[in-house]
């Protein structure tokens, strides 16, 4: 992988992590995803609209599309994953989640769009799931994870590797800016929460108030990280860009036992180790 792609996706897991934290301490709003969403468009229309004149896309029906699926997927993917964290912990849902997305990605990647796949990029892959297995606690004590902790971690993957597979193709074949891909994701996901969310106005704007600060967080970082995510897909392979970013599950494990004070035990620090080494596979590879 190119030096530059790679250090994207380092910056992405970094940012990624962040907001996932922010995320989390705001499990408790019902508008969040809303709210943030609304912060995203105020604070990148100034850099779309910069691409927008500079670029002068010129959009056909596959684009349209393109725009569409990005738009429901990233949805599903932003309200199943804060269901979960209303429900289970930080250090299950997300690594679950992230375990599941790169592996599906990877597939995906590799049988549908024909993207090359060598034993040591398997392995690179193995590894990682392996280890987020490990970290999520489901190799040791699975009986203990809370069902709809998992369900929802699980399902968030798949979203995960929807959107990675679609916004991939985007941009590596469509050619489409990553800051209108991940603008329009917001901007769907805005207007088909609208209604629930200006219904509920009394309790919309006390969440606004008591969430300030994650919401900014969120506003800020979910779109920067994203848009380097995007940017590494235009420069090197989809099925080794999505598993590198899994590398924000070791940070997202340590915020989750620092910050939120959850248990950390040497199973979990075993899977870091594979993660580790999963992407180190990943970035020799490709």
């Amino acid at each position: 992988m190119h030096p530059l792609a790679i250090a994207a996706v380092l910056l992405a897991a970094l940012t990624h992590a962040t907001w996932n934290l922010a995320a989390k301490r705001a499990a408790g709003s019902r508008h969040f995803v809303w709210l943030y969403s609304l912060g995203s468009i105020v604070l990148y229309a100034p850099a779309v609209a910069w691409v927008l004149i500079s670029e002068r896309p010129q959009f056909e029906t596959a684009h349209w599309l393109a725009l569409l699926m990005t738009g429901i997927l990233h949805m599903g993917y932003s309200l199943t994953l804060q269901a979960g964290y209303r429900v289970s912990d930080l250090s299950l849902v997300y690594p679950l989640a992230r375990g599941t997305g790169p592996l599906l990605s990877f597939l995906a990647a590799t049988f549908l769009l024909k993207e090359p796949a060598s034993a040591f990029s398997v392995l690179g892959v193995l590894l990682i799931v392996s280890g987020i297995v490990m970290v999520s606690g489901l190799a040791s004590e699975p009986h203990k994870a809370p069902r709809a902790g998992v369900a929802l971690g699980i399902l968030t993957g798949f979203f995960i590797a929807g959107y990675t597979i679609n916004d991939g193709w985007a941009v590596k074949t469509l050619m489409l800016s990553p800051f209108l891909i991940d603008f329009t994701g917001n901007l769907i996901r805005l207007g088909l929460l609208a209604p629930m969310a200006l219904r509920d106005r009394a309790n919309l704007m006390a969440e606004a108030r008591t969430y300030r600060t994650p919401i900014l967080i969120v506003a800020v970082l979910g779109p920067l990280g994203y848009i380097l995510v995007l940017y590494a897909m235009k420069h090197a392979p989809i099925g080794h860009v999505a598993p590198m970013r899994e590398l924000a599950t070791l940070i997202g494990t340590y915020f989750g036992a620092r910050l939120l004070k959850e248990s950390v035990t040497p199973m979990r620090l075993i899977g870091a180790v594979l993660i580790v080494s999963g992407v180190v596979a990943l970035a020799a590879t490709g």
